[in-house]
């Protein structure tokens, strides 16, 4: 796998993981989703942050 696809992997995973947790986040909000507990938000926003580094770092200091 080229170091290009793999970043845009990981970039399409960072900006999906974020668009679920907000949009979780949002509809919990207004007890739509009312049912979701709080830790499985949590989970989601630290995952995109994970991702979004590992693409960051993969990007810039990983020189394979």
């Amino acid at each position: 796998m080229k170091q290009s696809s793999l970043n845009r992997i990981l970039t399409q995973g960072f900006g999906v993981l974020l668009g679920i947790g907000i949009a979780v986040w949002v509809l919990r909000g207004f007890g739509i989703l009312t049912f979701i507990p709080g830790g499985v938000i949590w989970l989601l926003f630290l995952g995109a942050i994970a991702t979004g580094l590992i693409s960051y770092a993969q990007k810039t200091w990983w020189r394979f």
